[in-house]
């Protein structure tokens, strides 16, 4: 995601949609009432025939539906300005649709922790979300996958073949690059590859670094090439592991509420009335919300808002996640704190 223009002033805001998370977060931030300004393609009839023709409009929202399944978010509103004059009819609906690439103006009244989340998303599109490493017995190649999409990386080569009486030893120098390389990086790894050398490699980090297991994911792909991260993403690999490792982090952050409750530390609230007065003494590190609540409720919006306006980290949950569904049974809401209230 990119902003490219805003005005908190006036509400007008730009952004460039890069990829499906984008998405996911614009649904999330969008209410009923908020203008959506667009290029789209609008059905005319033109003598016997329709025809769809271009056309750039605006519309005030009343629905908002997040397709995964087709990648699109969905927008539809009546129509409050537009051109082609001609081919526009002011009041009727219609339907914005939003894609990875798309560039939307928005106008609304934003509430700081919606901003906030926006500015977050355009973080994350730079950031790597996930490194990938695919190998046979002759080289390993790395990618990083970004929000934008993936970079490739450095090479490293098996320098021995089989008949070489240094084999071993060359074997060794190999899968101790490749483990350096995974050593260096904080992120998450797919290791993949054809045959045996991906197993011979975690059989090596098992020996010298098992820790290190932890955060490698091991997978199957035809070839050591581009083609086969091409393969990985097909195969909806890329998107299971990055799917797993932001469901481990909610759950590990629902996890630290729960501790921080059964030692009765003080450095954990949960419930709409103990965080919103943890919020009002600027005691809120980290809040955690369920979107569903952020949608019915006014008071949560305006705790999440002081929060967020205190410094505070705003974790927004799925309430389709495992995490959305522990913290469900906290209230919705709950917050690490910087410091004990009582």
């Amino acid at each position: 995601m990119r902003i490219l223009k805003l005005d908190q002033k006036t509400g007008e805001l730009r952004l460039l949609l890069e990829n499906l998370e984008d998405l996911w977060h614009l649904e999330r931030v969008l209410e009923p009432g908020d203008i959506i300004e667009s290029g789209t393609f609008r059905t005319v009839k033109i003598g016997d025939r329709e025809e769809k023709k271009p056309v750039h409009i605006a519309i005030s929202v009343e629905q908002i539906e997040f397709s995964k399944s087709l990648n699109r978010l969905r927008m539809l509103g009546k129509i409050i300005r537009g051109s082609p004059e001609e081919f526009v009819q002011m009041g009727k609906y219609h339907t914005i649709e939003a894609e990875p690439r798309s560039k939307l103006d928005i106008q609304k009244k934003w509430k700081i922790y919606q901003i906030n989340r926006l500015r977050q998303a355009e973080k994350e599109t730079k950031k790597p979300k996930l490194r990938i490493i695919v190998l046979d017995d002759e080289k390993a190649l790395t990618a990083i996958v970004r929000g934008y999409g993936v970079e490739y990386g450095p090479e490293f080569h098996f320098a021995g073949s089989k008949r070489d009486e240094k084999y071993e030893e060359r074997a060794r120098e190999y899968f101790g690059k490749v483990a350096a390389e995974i050593e260096k990086h904080e992120e998450r790894y797919v290791v993949a590859g054809p045959g045996f050398t991906k197993d011979n490699l975690k059989k090596f980090i098992e020996d010298k670094n098992s820790k290190l297991l932890n955060k490698i994911s091991f997978e199957s792909c035809s070839y050591a090439e581009r083609s086969g991260v091409n393969e990985l993403f097909k195969n909806g690999v890329i998107e299971r592991v990055m799917g797993d490792e932001r469901l481990a982090k909610e759950l590990q952050l629902v996890e630290q509420v729960m501790i921080e409750i059964n030692k009765d530390s003080g450095l954990a609230e949960y419930g709409l009335a103990q965080v919103k007065a943890a919020a009002e003494a600027y005691a809120v590190g980290k809040l955690l919300v369920l979107d569903e609540l952020l949608r019915t409720s006014k008071e949560a919006e305006e705790v999440v808002e002081l929060a967020g306006k205190n410094k505070a980290e705003i974790i927004i949950f799925s309430s389709e996640s495992d995490g959305g569904a522990r913290l469900k049974g906290l209230g919705k809401i709950a917050a690490l704190l910087k410091f004990k209230m009582r």
